[in-house]
């Protein structure tokens, strides 16, 4: 069962995360350019003049932030966004999207074109003030997200239908070739945002079909939990125990849509999160 956690609508709500210091769920709407939260004094947002999707938190104050110009940090405390490293600056068709912070302090990111055009994309790494490629010919690029040990990425093409793996190194670097771990395109189904729990599985928003789906480590779809946005596209683990999940939804694609779009929603899975780790400037 889901409930909706706050009534301000998003066109496309992304990149949801838990602050665990302030307690508090951030979520972004990529397309209004702002960032949401709530917390015990109710509502808060930022506006900013680029678009904004996802975020990984450097301190109590500050987030690194993935931009449609590269990345910047944001102070919580003043609303300045600072820019810190360029990334497709120069490519106004283009905009950031899904994106999370790796367990050895880095920070993954995509880009995709405005309009989704095909393989405009890429997917990034941050770590330690570099920017890395690491795959590129994405169309739309999500369900970033880590296993417990940090040995592990996953991400999807949504464009495709498909999940990957990818093994990575001690200090998070891809090793070797990426794996295709689910290939969805036979059930219709289009994988957006996702996390990892804490037992390794990896719990992938459905876009299309209002729900939250999770795999075990082999592939095996095991859970499913519905929320009332049907464009449901980015989880995240949150409360004081990480026994919560909050669900990003969207209108963007919805003719005439009803009270329920675009709304996060929050739910109880019957499993628990990980902590996000803390971006390395």
């Amino acid at each position: 069962m889901s409930v909706a956690f706050d009534d301000r609508v998003c066109e496309l709500g992304e990149g949801v995360f838990w602050h665990p210091a302030r307690g508090q769920y951030f979520w972004f709407d990529i397309l209004n350019r702002r960032l949401l939260t709530r917390g015990a004094n109710g509502p808060q947002d930022w506006r900013f003049d680029r678009m904004v999707s996802a975020a990984g938190r450097i301190d109590d104050n500050r987030l690194l932030v993935a931009t449609e110009t590269g990345l910047a940090v944001l102070d919580l405390e003043t609303g300045t966004l600072t820019p810190h490293v360029a990334v497709e600056e120069d490519r106004p068709e283009t905009r950031s999207n899904d994106g999370r912070a790796d367990r050895q302090g880095g920070f993954w990111f995509g880009t995709m074109g405005k309009q989704a055009q095909d393989g405009a994309g890429s997917i990034y790494r941050y770590y330690r003030g570099r920017v890395e490629r690491l795959f590129a010919g994405v169309t739309i690029p999500n369900a970033i997200s880590f296993a417990p040990d940090g040995r592990l990425a996953y991400f999807a093409d949504t464009a495709l239908g498909r999940v990957w793996s990818q093994q990575l190194d001690a200090e998070g670097w891809p090793e070797g070739e990426r794996q295709l771990f689910l290939d969805l395109q036979s059930e219709g189904l289009n994988p957006d945002g996702a996390v990892c729990d804490s037992e390794g599985g990896l719990w992938v928003a459905k876009w299309g079909a209002g729900a939250v789906m999770r795999y075990s480590p082999q592939g095996k779809r095991t859970h499913q939990v519905t929320v009332g946005g049907v464009h449901s596209s980015c989880p995240a683990f949150g409360g004081s125990d990480l026994s919560e999940m909050l669900v990003t939804t969207a209108q963007e694609g919805i003719g005439n849509p009803d009270a329920a779009q675009g709304l996060p929603y929050l739910i109880r899975p019957g499993f628990r999160g990980l902590p996000e780790p803390l971006v390395i400037l």
